[in-house]
């Protein structure tokens, strides 16, 4: 039997056992997809990476999964696998690295100690299956507090985005599983990403946000920069002015992080800007069984 070793980290944070956690496999071109699947499940993280060896300086193939999934696309694995290269050494921080996961190359690059990246995809929107009405009811708010009819939105992972009046909404959130069935999981959006605009200035807008999927029943994520980026884009395309965001999440499991995006001035048209810290938090080793 083999083993295959791997780095924990918590990310979108600076401060340990908060942010969302993350495992990564360096070294893992030897595993087969089932594998990486099962060891995903076992360790039953929000996301978990297996990092290819390098195929160019600082060019690195990245695969991500789910305990049930594989993804194309997902911001909190691109940050902390970035930030894990750095403290091991493994890359220049004055180079820029790229990780490729399914979606595409994401070119990244270090700034005040945050790692950043721009989404491979612009954002692109689709045909919504919840309109104003049906979107408190899912939530278990009053139509007052939904603003407006939801959008889906994807820089690679589609969301429905779903703007709430205030944070005493946010934080009174009770899920209809009948609505859900209804119109999010038939839908090409299994996830769903509220969100409170707080403040907004020409320097920065300021917001907080949940967001809710289905892994092993209903389940709630600390940090989601698919989701943040994609949120990003649709609000930037409202605007031609640069757009700089400062996203906090995770404040109602005791988990906070902080998400920084940007769109629009010099990032081409539809594309995100998406960054943040990580920290390591320790490493460990597991049987492959293949």
């Amino acid at each position: 039997m083999k083993t295959a070793e791997y780095y924990l980290l918590d990310v979108f944070t600076h401060q340990p056992f908060t942010g969302n956690q993350l495992a990564v496999f360096l070294n893992a071109d030897g595993l087969e997809t089932s594998t990486m699947q099962a060891l995903a499940k076992e360790l039953n993280l929000a996301e978990t990476v297996f990092l290819g060896a390098a195929k160019a300086p600082h060019h690195y193939p990245m695969r991500i999964f789910t305990p049930t999934q594989e993804l194309p696309f997902a911001g909190h694995p691109t940050v902390g696998t970035a930030q894990l290269l750095a403290e091991l050494g493994l890359v220049d921080k004055q180079q820029t690295l790229i990780l490729q996961p399914p979606v595409g190359k994401l070119a990244i690059s270090y700034e005040q100690e945050r790692a950043t990246f721009t989404t491979a995809q612009p954002v692109t929107l689709t045909t919504r299956t919840l309109d104003h009405a049906s979107a408190a009811t899912l939530l278990g708010l009053e139509r007052h507090q939904v603003m407006g009819d939801p959008v889906i939105a994807s820089c690679g992972l589609p969301f429905h985005l779903i703007q709430l009046s205030d944070l005493a909404a946010l934080q009174n959130i009770r899920i209809s599983e009948a609505v859900w069935a209804k119109a999010v999981a038939s839908s090409s959006a299994e996830q769903v990403y509220l969100y409170v605009i707080e403040t907004t200035d020409n320097a920065e807008t300021v917001l907080r946000s949940r967001m809710f999927s289905r892994e092993h029943g209903l389940c709630e994520d600390p940090a989601t920069g698919s989701a943040a980026a994609a949120l990003t884009g649709y609000l930037a395309d409202k605007q031609s002015n640069a757009l700089h965001c400062r996203i906090h999440q995770g404040v109602e499991m005791e988990r906070p992080s902080v998400i920084y995006t940007a769109a629009n001035g010099p990032i081409a048209p539809g594309l995100v800007r998406v960054s943040g810290h990580a920290v390591m938090m320790g490493r460990g080793a597991l049987t492959t069984h293949q």
